[in-house]
């Protein structure tokens, strides 16, 4: 199993070191994160290849770490003789005697592991040449001048034969659809037909074809195209339909599910077909399974079923995956996770176990949210998340997610989950809650554990006869202003409460969308301070 990767000068990476699960590991970032050239790197150090193709025909001066090059470029300017910038990529293995071969110290670290290390490297052949042509003030790195070397950490070339790993990389975005078409009915063909049931098909087949040219319409056709003959060749022109063996029904027949074709069916159904197409084609002999986001295109229902499926298919397997769909992330465990920021990589390891079944179970919430922002604000439910959204319009004159903060609403039951989460990530995230009656008990005794983090706040109003948001909003206004902005005609703060709880989100929707000058509780306008 592949148990660390380091990549230096890779595109977004200038140094970056990953360690690895051994059966699954959930990449999620922001977009640009990396998540895609983390799977890229593992597949071209493992393959020697790069969208398909050999690295040596598609190596682009933009593989090449950008802030490295531009670093280096200057050096040569300014006439500093810099060493030319390199790319490489290690993969370390856990130990096994098939592997032995691939032991050394030939790595970054130095360290007698098992692996093998990919580099981009100037190749001194060309030296003068090359730095004439860099002297002249060039602006793109010069990849034409640059070598593979695809070596063990013993220090051996290593080809794609001397190498028993095999490596799936799955993109459903980028799966040829024909092909897996093509395989998938064969596989139907093969194995529920006999012998004869396919010599009937391929004859029957065979005279489809050959009556093709015998139609009326189509021989009026041959005839008129007859009349070319000498233009090009003397020869006469024709059209049919080859039936030739090369030409089998295996590869022209085209599967049709619920009377449509293939390719007309839905995206979501094709992505799903693809990925498990893949997987049937490529898996069965590889030991680790590339998966680039396999939520496009799917229903919560559909993405569960697929998920069932991955799974099952690649037990035993080490599996790579990018996402960015919460259910991915709390199906396959929150443990696997990996956030992917800044040349970084952070754990989710550490959780509670309770947590982790907490949100296998209720796989709808929105952890990878959480993961994902600079800041969260928790809230109990959707009034207060509106009522939130409101403090910043009026602190700030914007919402929070324009200023990178994502307000969550999680259900009292689960605030402790998320800043579980929140704790092993070390995210900055604000809990706004009601001490609903009993502020010592429900807010100080609640959240005892979280007080000396640093990045949690906890949110609360310490008066318990404002026991809720409602009354909390209805002790910071004038009743008539209350009535103007709701539209009621209470008389009083304890009708307008009443009026407030039993209208809870549409109260709270009203006073989001109001023009009026409200104002609102302090400890809510702390959260969004």
């Amino acid at each position: 199993m592949l148990k660390k990767i380091y990549i230096h000068n890779y595109k977004i990476f200038d140094d970056f070191t990953l360690e690895l699960n051994d059966d699954v590991n959930i990449i999620v970032g922001d977009n640009e994160a990396g998540k895609s050239t983390i799977l890229e790197a593992i597949n071209l150090a493992l393959t020697k290849r790069i969208n398909g193709r050999p690295i040596e025909s598609e190596l682009s001066p933009f593989f090449f770490n950008k802030a490295c090059v531009e670093k280096y470029l200057q050096a040569l300017a300014e006439r500093k003789n810099p060493e030319s910038p390199k790319i490489v990529i290690e993969l370390s293995f856990s130990e096994d005697p098939t592997l032995s071969y691939l032991q050394g110290s030939n790595n970054k670290d130095k360290a007698n592991n098992v692996g093998i290390r990919l580099e981009v490297v100037f190749n001194e052949d060309y030296k003068e040449e090359y730095e004439n042509l860099v002297t002249n003030a060039s602006k793109v790195l010069p990849v034409e001048y640059y070598k593979i070397n695809w070596n063990s950490f013993a220090g051996n070339s290593i080809t794609s034969r001397s190498l028993p790993i095999n490596c799936s990389f799955i993109d459903a975005t980028t799966i040829r659809l024909q092909s897996g078409t093509d395989y998938y009915l064969q596989n139907i063909i093969n194995g529920g037909l006999d012998v004869k049931e396919k010599v009937d098909l391929s004859i029957a087949y065979r005279r489809l074809k050959e009556d093709f040219s015998k139609l009326p319409s189509i021989k009026g056709i041959n005839d008129k195209l007859t009349q070319h003959k000498g233009a090009i060749t003397d020869k006469g022109l024709a059209i049919s339909i080859d039936i030739s063996q090369k030409s089998s029904w295996e590869t022209n027949l085209v599967p049709h599910l619920d009377e449509l074709p293939f390719q007309l069916i839905g995206k979501g159904e094709q992505s799903a077909l693809k990925i498990m197409l893949a997987l049937e084609r490529q898996a069965t002999d590889s030991q680790i399974i590339l998966i680039e986001e396999p939520e496009n295109h799917l229903s919560f229902s559909s993405m569960n079923k697929l998920m069932d499926k991955i799974t099952d298919k690649c037990k035993g397997k080490q599996i790579i995956a990018t996402t960015h769909s919460a259910y991915v992330l709390n199906k396959l465990g929150l443990e696997k996770v990996i956030l992917i920021n800044s040349n970084s990589a952070l754990f989710m390891r550490n959780l509670p176990s309770d947590t982790y079944n907490y949100f296998k179970i209720l796989s709808g919430y929105d952890t990878l949210r959480l993961i994902l922002a600079k800041k969260s604000i928790l809230v109990e439910g959707p009034s207060d998340e509106l009522i939130v959204q409101k403090a910043s319009l009026i602190k700030h004159g914007k919402l929070p997610i324009h200023m990178g903060i994502d307000v969550i609403n999680v259900r009292g039951l689960s605030f402790a989950r998320f800043l579980d989460i929140a704790k092993e990530l070390n995210k900055k995230v604000a809990v706004v809650t009601d001490n609903d009656g009993d502020y010592q008990n429900n807010v100080v005794g609640k959240y005892e554990k979280y007080k000396d983090i640093k990045s949690i706040t906890v949110y609360a109003d310490s008066n318990n006869s404002l026991s809720t948001l409602e009354p909390q909003i209805a002790n910071c206004n004038d009743v008539g202003l209350m009535n103007a902005i709701l539209g009621t005609k209470c008389t009083d703060i304890a009708s307008l409460v009443k009026h407030m709880c039993d209208n809870k989100t549409e109260c709270a929707l009203k006073i989001f969308e109001t023009k009026e000058n409200i104002k609102l509780p302090k400890y809510i306008n702390d959260a969004v301070e």
